[in-house]
This record gives C-alpha cells, structure tokens and sequence, in this order.
C-alpha cells in the first residue's frame, strides 16, 4: 500500500508538473500570437488606401483590434490547453474503462456523443449571435468615441441629451447583444454534463452485475468504485470538451471579420538610385485627374518649377485644387507625367515618394498629443526655430506646459488658426524637396500670413512650393501662378494673368476691394 501511495503521489507530481510546464508555453504562445495578430492589424491599417480606409468604421476597427483578437487568441489557447488537459487525460480513463469492462464501457460512453452533436448544432446560431454582439461593440466604440471628439460641439449647441439618448440606446443594444452571444455558450455547459453523465445509471445497473456475479465479468467493490469514479471524471472532462466546441465556433466568428487585414508585414524598401542631398526640379505635363468612375476634374495642365520657387494654384470653388495638390501623393489617380528629378512620380515607391514630397492638406490633422509631439513626429532636433516661423512661439510661451501642452482629439483645444500653425511647422520641420500646402493659412488674419509668408520664403529657399490658396493677395509676389477654372489651367506670372485672362483679374480684383471695404469700415 505505501509503495502503491507513493507510486500515485509520483504520478500527480509528474502530471502537474508537466501541466505547468505545458501552461507556461501555451501562455507565451498566446501572447506572442497575439502581438504578431495586432502587428499585422496595425501595419494592414496604415498601409491601406483612403477608399479602403473610409470604408473602415473606427468603432469597428476598435473592437477588431481588441476584442476579435483577443477572443481568436483565447479560442486557440483553449484548444491547445485542451488537447492535453482534456484529450490526453480522456484517453487515459477511457483507457482504464476499458481494461476493466469493455462492455460495459462503450455502453456508458454512448451518452457524450449527444454532447457533441448538440454543441455542434448550435454552430449557427452562437456563430449569428456572436456576429451581431461584435458588430454591435462596434457602434457602441464608434459612439464612444464620437461622444467624446465632439464634446464641445454637443455642448454649445445643446444636443448633449439627444447624444446622451443615441449613446443609451447603443449601450442598450450592446448589452442584448452580449447576453444573446453569451448564452448558448454558458448556459448549455450544465446540460453537457447532465447528458455525458446519463452513462452512470447504467454502470450503477450493470456494474452491480458484475459485482453479483452475474455482469459481463467478475468485479468486487473496489472495481466498482473505480470504475464509477474514473467515468465521472471522463464524463466531466468530455463536458468541457463540448463548451470548448462554442469557445471555438466564438473565436472563427471574430477570425472571419479580421482575416481580411491579416496581411504579412512587407518591410519598407528603401533602396533608391536618387540623389535626396541635391534639390529637386518638377515638371508636369498634359495632367489630366478624375475619381474612379468620375468625368475628368481637370483635363491638360502643365506647368514646372525649380527650387526656391513659389508655384501659386487658385481658380473658382471646386475648381480641383485639393484635387491636383493630392495626386502628387497618391490620393487620386492621374492621366500624363509629373516628373521629379527626372523620374515619373508613379514609378517612385512610397519611400522615395515621401523623401521628396511634404504635404499639408487644408485640415490639420492633429494628432491627440502635444503640440510639439505633433510637430516632432518623432524626430528629436529643436521646433524653436519652426514655432518662430509660423508666429506661433509667443503664445505657447504663455500657456501652462508651453509647448508641451496637449492639442486635445484632433486639436480641439486649439483655435483654428493655432491647429494651422501646428500643422505648417509640422509640414516646414520635416520639409522635404517639394512642399503642397493646401490653404495653409486660411484660419490666420492678413498679417500673421504675411509674416509666415516671409519666414516661408527663407526656409524653403532651396525647396520649391506648390501654395494652394483662395486668398490671392499673397500672388503678385509669387514666382508664378496657376490659375484652374472650368477643367483648365493657365500657368504664368500673376502680372500676365491679370492682362490676359479676365476670370483671373475678376477674381483678385473683387477680392482686393472686398479686402480695401473691410479695413474701410474697421
């Protein structure tokens, strides 16, 4: 009996630890998973096109990122736990079974295959119910996070109970939703058991046989009492095996909505035969722009410019400017060439597209950091020099954390003309060869601009600027002008504009004199 206790103690011991190594490495399976699922999320996300991008609700690209990998990772750490706490130790007490009534045992068994089948007739609807809670998760992140971006708007206008309404009603539907989701999984792992552990009424039946006598083979008690004991732990144990079926069936539910953004992660290439040291000379020929599916925006246009020169680009509304200063980064398509030193733009990869081309479109894009973060980028040499350029020292001098102070999400608590100026620095501290400011300094007043516009021309002397504006007060002292109206261009000087194309000297005159009868009644 002692050598018999001992022996039992030794197997325990082995088993246990062995179950901790085994939990250790599964454990640091799952994580390592789980970082390399969120690597390739993330590198998938950044890596996407603005089409693809608007189609991406930030609510659900929240929940995708957080909660879907999170339940695939869990779903495969619960499989591979289970092969060896369940699946092993199963083999091992049907084994035990058998040995002693092989009979007998596969008649008790016949009642967790029930288990199975259930678990598995439930894929359905714990596959629906899971897809609606997800989808449901994220409406809600979408609503949190509008509700908070937008506070301030809500507030002045008074719409924060009509939010606070849309957010409760959310919040309602996500918590059906969950319960729904939840509550085939957890509420059928009671009745698994229930079923797997039918087999004991015939063992008590069948095993007091053998225990009289009269079984299929001779037992005394103490096989009975084995017997019983080791299919109640099976019986158990096979239970849990079916739940793991519905943990499985929740993780391929969160795997199908992020499959699509499980893109292995391509390392950037950042060969080149260009020479970034030298300036950079811009010629665009015949450029003719449309959206998929569009007619043509603009159709034709041509001009060039060479470092230290100040390309101004004005027409009408909705004229294509934004249009024209977005394909020099890939955001809309173009017929014709651009070329910069001397390679067509298309054929340049995305690292040297972006060693050649700053851009600041005419939203600021703040990030929800410091202002001097949002200028930085990363990047560690002084903004001083940069907040001085665009008259924006001063006033980060007086606030409470200079330039350490927080924008707020996406500079709300900036003015607009402060977001501006972040976002120029931002634009002139990481400058490359070309520069496309798209109406960088609409939320400014005239005098501000003009002291920018001077800093602007010593900075970038050895740059060359493509300033995208409506204001054309700024034009006469530009290098040259293109001015787009009705799907056309003109390039030439502002003086020749003004001589020989009347649209052009309509435009700025009225602007001129609006300007004049502002400072008339000021």
């Amino acid at each position: 009996m002692v050598r018999l206790a001992l022996t039992y103690l030794a197997v325990i011991l082995i088993v246990q630890i062995m179950r901790s190594i085994k939990r250790f490495y599964v454990r640091r399976f799952a994580n390592n998973t789980s970082r390399n699922m969120r690597h390739m999320l993330y590198n998938s996300l950044v890596n996407m096109g603005k089409d693809e991008l608007e189609k991406e609700n930030l609510g659900a690209v929240m929940t995708k990122a957080i909660a879907d990998v999170d339940t695939c990772v869990e779903g495969m750490r619960k499989f591979t736990t289970e092969v060896f706490d369940t699946g092993v130790v199963l083999a091992a007490y049907l084994g035990l079974l058998f040995y002693y009534d092989w009979r007998l045992a596969l008649l008790s068994c016949i009642f967790t295959p029930i288990a199975y089948f259930i678990a598995g007739r439930l894929k359905a609807r714990i596959t629906r119910y899971n897809a609606e809670y997800k989808k449901s998760a994220g409406r809600l992140n979408n609503a949190t996070m509008d509700r908070i971006s937008n506070a301030v708007t809500y507030r002045i206008f008074s719409s924060e109970p009509n939010r606070d309404l849309a957010y409760e009603a959310h919040l309602t539907d996500y918590e059906k939703r969950a319960v729904s989701a939840n509550l085939w999984e957890n509420t059928m792992q009671p009745i698994y058991n229930i079923i797997a552990m039918c087999g004991a009424v015939l063992i008590i039946y069948f095993g007091a046989k053998n225990v009289l006598g009269t079984g299929w083979t001779s037992w005394n008690i103490a096989a009975f009492t084995t017997f019983l004991s080791a299919f109640v732990k099976m019986a158990l144990k096979s239970s849990k095996a079916a739940k793991l079926f519905n943990s499985v069936q929740k993780a391929q539910v969160s795997w199908a909505r992020i499959k699509p953004l499980m893109k292995e992660y391509v390392e950037p290439d950042t060969r080149t035969s260009l020479d970034f040291t030298q300036p950079a000379t811009l010629m665009a020929s015949d450029l003719s722009l449309r959206r998929p599916g569009s007619p043509p925006i603009l159709k034709n246009i041509s001009f060039s410019a060479s470092p230290g020169q100040i390309i101004g680009v004005t027409g009408p509304i909705a004229c294509g400017k934004s249009t024209l200063g977005k394909a020099f980064i890939g955001e809309v398509p173009y017929e014709g060439s651009i070329y910069l030193k001397e390679r067509e733009l298309s054929t340049l990869t995305d690292y040297e597209r972006s060693k050649l081309i700053s851009y600041m479109g005419h939203e600021p894009e703040l990030l929800s950091d410091s202002i001097e973060e949002n200028i930085r980028l990363g990047e560690q040499k002084s903004i001083t020099p940069y907040l001085q350029a665009v008259c924006f020292n001063e006033e980060t001098a007086q606030m409470p954390q200079g330039a350490s102070t927080s924008v707020g999400s996406s500079g709300i608590r900036l003015s607009g003309g402060q977001q501006a100026r972040t976002a120029l620095a931002r634009t002139l501290y990481n400058a490359q060869h070309v520069l496309i400011l798209d109406d960088p300094l609409s939320a400014v007043d005239r005098r501000t601009e003009l002291a920018i516009f001077k800093n602007l021309r010593l900075l970038a002397k050895d740059k060359i600027v493509i300033l995208i504006s409506h204001r054309l007060y700024l034009f006469p002292v530009l290098d040259k002008v293109l001015f787009l109206n009705g799907g056309s261009g003109v390039f030439s000087t502002h003086q020749e504009l003004m001589r020989e194309n009347a649209a052009y000297a309509q435009l700025y005159n009225a602007q001129i004199a609006q300007m004049a009868g502002g400072e008339d009644n000021a």
